[in-house]
């Protein structure tokens, strides 16, 4: 898959060395038992090409990226999306919408400054298990 490439389906791009990150992903498969979304970290090649393709700073590993549709979900949006998508009672994380974004970005944006030294931080990306391997993109 290129660069500008349509991305097929739902793609989650996350910091693959956060601890926090990692946990998430984990928490997102277990509650997506359809498979829906596929990961792959923003370090990665892939990662790399959707943050360029999207014009998001390559740099950005402090964000959840969701992309659906073609369109980029950044921050408190992205993780309300996924929410949205979910098959069980965490479904309604989703109507945390009707606060004002500015107001959960900013709660989004202490959690993310801070989550090296609250969770920790891992010397490499994480490796799948074999059975996940297919939902991973690199």
């Amino acid at each position: 898959m290129g660069p500008t490439d349509p991305v097929i389906g739902k793609v989650i791009l996350f910091d693959g060395v956060c601890n926090l990150c990692n946990s998430s992903v984990q928490f997102i498969i277990r509650h997506d038992p359809e498979g829906q979304f596929k990961f792959a970290a923003l370090q990665s090649p892939f990662g790399q090409q959707q943050l360029k393709k999207f014009e998001i700073p390559q740099d950005a590993l402090n964000s959840v990226i969701l992309i659906k549709e073609e369109v980029a979900f950044q921050r408190s949006d992205a993780a309300l999306e996924i929410a949205r998508d979910f098959t069980d009672r965490w479904k309604g994380l989703y109507y945390f919408k009707i606060i004002p974004r500015f107001f959960r970005d900013w709660i989004y944006d202490r959690i993310s400054k801070n989550r090296y030294s609250l969770f920790g931080k891992r010397d490499e990306c994480m490796i799948p298990t074999p059975e996940l391997k297919a939902r991973f993109i690199s």
